[in-house]
């Protein structure tokens, strides 16, 4: 079974900065990419980043561009979300994916119905 824990969540002031972990842990593991997604009340699930082992490529989604970077090893099944310069809007429920479905590039790394396990989240609390 793989599980993907997710840590480093908490309440932040705007303008502040937060580190989100993500490991991977459970039978041998590999994937395609790895990415974040959240989720805000009353809000849809949000595509925020991916990152694609093959070739190290990084996505964004527009409201986070500039500010979060993501990372990993893939090696360690491994990924970090950094965020910056954090705003009210982005709090949200964050969950970290992982994939090796058909398909790469930016279309469906973007896409939640592209990845095969999730976390169980980590809140952000951005206060203004």
């Amino acid at each position: 079974q793989v599980q993907l824990v997710e840590s480093g969540g908490g309440l932040v002031q705007a303008g502040g900065s937060l580190r989100l972990s993500c490991a991977v842990s459970g039978r041998t593991f590999s994937s395609k990419a790895m990415g974040w997604f959240r989720k805000a009340p009353g809000k849809e699930r949000e595509f925020v980043a991916a990152i694609s082992w093959r070739d190290r490529s990084t996505y964004y989604g527009d409201s986070v561009k500039g500010r979060f970077t993501i990372s990993g090893d893939n090696a360690k099944n491994t990924v970090y979300l950094q965020m910056n310069s954090l705003k009210p809007e982005d709090t949200a429920v964050y969950y970290c994916t992982a994939g090796n479905s058909a398909g790469g590039g930016s279309y469906y790394y973007t896409s939640e119905r592209w990845y095969e396990y999730w976390g169980q989240g980590t809140q952000v609390t951005v206060s203004s």
